[in-house]
């Protein structure tokens, strides 16, 4: 199949991916859009909401409609590295054997990514990185396609370890999710109150997933779109020449070459979903806040004049 066709058979398919998981979850579309122009990019998300927001339903609902293997991971302040990749036990012929972790799925639920120790939370690096884990000494290959989707509850923050940067910068995306509307909320009690069984059918293989992903990788990109996603990074370190103003103000550090090679993948996706054969400078303004929400670092004097993330890259455009 030449790669036009298999664009025209992703958009349709993902007509029908949404449709599967709007049985399930209700509004939140924007953020579930997110979620899945991370998967089709090949990148992991960082769920970032208060309790009770069905971030853990949303995941296990895309998971099932993708037709993937998922794992959720409870993570917690004696959560040790061992839990999560798996350990080395004597078998009765005294020989070592490898029992697998949870991390050994195609889609990981890090609940709570920010309750557990660095130790434990660096555990995951290599795996998002490389998609390999190594135990004792042993590297093990993850089944492909590997995402991890971490949530993180904002309010409570006693007893928490915050990701390091450099974590963080492995997220593509870190996703804001919200209060439903009133309408929204409405909905979701009526639906969830009820002893009505919402079976969500797989639609897509592996393989599947990963040719869509090859696909999308190949999507031809204008030179001024790719210069526009540079520049827009450069206006996020105080230091450059480019500097917003609001940047050299009230961030701290900003985004490194990572947030660049984001931009352009997730434009690609974003673009895909919406029928085109190759993003423009509105795909990648689209994709753009919650790629450099978590990369730009704000200092005292933002925190102070709570000013919002969301103000200072909109101000980059």
């Amino acid at each position: 199949m030449s790669d036009v066709a298999t664009l025209e058979n992703f958009v349709k398919k993902y007509q029908s991916l949404k449709l599967e998981i709007a049985k399930v979850i209700i509004g939140q579309d924007d953020v579930v859009d997110q979620i899945l122009i991370s998967i089709f990019s090949g990148g992991h998300s960082l769920l970032i909401g208060v309790p009770g927001l069905a971030k853990t339903l949303m995941v296990n609902t895309i998971a099932s409609a993708l037709g993937l293997n998922f794992k959720r991971i409870q993570f917690t302040p004696d959560l040790m590295p061992s839990d999560i990749l798996g350990s080395e036990i004597l078998d009765e012929a005294r020989h070592f054997k490898f029992i697998k972790g949870p991390i050994f799925a195609n889609i990981i639920l890090a609940d709570e990514i920010n309750r557990t120790p660095p130790k434990t939370q660096a555990a995951l690096l290599e795996a998002m990185q490389e998609r390999a884990v190594t135990v004792a000494g042993h590297q093990y290959k993850l089944d492909l396609p590997y995402f991890v989707l971490a949530t993180q509850n904002p309010i409570e923050q006693e007893g928490t370890y915050p990701l390091p940067e450099a974590q963080l910068d492995r997220f593509m995306f870190a996703i804001n999710l919200e209060y439903p509307s009133y309408e929204e909320e409405v909905e979701v009690v009526k639906t969830t109150t009820t002893d009505q069984q919402v079976n969500v059918n797989p639609l897509y293989s592996s393989q599947e997933i990963i040719d869509f992903q090859n696909v999308i990788r190949r999507m031809p990109v204008a030179d001024n779109v790719i210069e526009y996603a540079v520049k827009l990074v450069g206006k996020t370190r105080p230091n450059s020449s480019t500097a917003a103003d609001l940047v050299k103000e009230f961030v701290d550090w900003g985004a490194g070459p990572r947030a660049s090679q984001n931009l352009i993948l997730a434009a690609k996706t974003h673009a895909a979903t919406k029928g085109k054969f190759s993003p423009d400078i509105e795909d990648v303004q689209a994709v753009a806040t919650n790629i450099l929400r978590h990369r730009v670092i704000k200092n005292y004097k933002a925190e102070a004049e709570e000013i919002s993330d969301e103000k200072i890259i909109q101000s980059l455009f």
